[in-house]
């Protein structure tokens, strides 16, 4: 039990993985960092924020966690119909003209 404490105590931890290189060949590659699924891509740079022209990583608030964009869809409950709301004349009456207008709908009988 000593043993392995000191071999614990002393192992070395786990060195972290590179940032994978965001350029002309890997656009439209994600990479998950993170917890974010990031987008490699061309972004303009700009006075404004003091970055030249060049390919980066969009790691932005809009983009989806890692596992939501890479898991499939769950599939759920079938969707029920719509309802659907059909003009039907009464027996005996001849069916209105396509074109015609509706008769107003109301919830008395005529």
């Amino acid at each position: 039990m000593l043993r392995l404490l000191l071999l614990l105590l002393f192992a070395m931890p786990a060195a972290a993985q590179e940032i994978p290189a965001c350029n002309q060949d890997r656009v439209g590659a994600v990479a998950c960092m993170s917890g974010k699924l990031c987008a490699c891509g061309y972004q303009r740079g700009g006075s404004v924020s003091g970055r030249p022209d060049g390919y980066r990583w969009d790691c932005g608030a809009l983009r989806p966690a890692c596992g939501e964009a890479l898991a499939p869809a769950a599939q759920g409950q079938p969707l029920p119909m719509p309802q659907l709301y059909l003009t039907v004349p009464p027996p005996g009456e001849a069916p209105m003209p396509p074109g015609a207008p509706f008769p107003p709908m109301t919830p008395w009988p005529r």
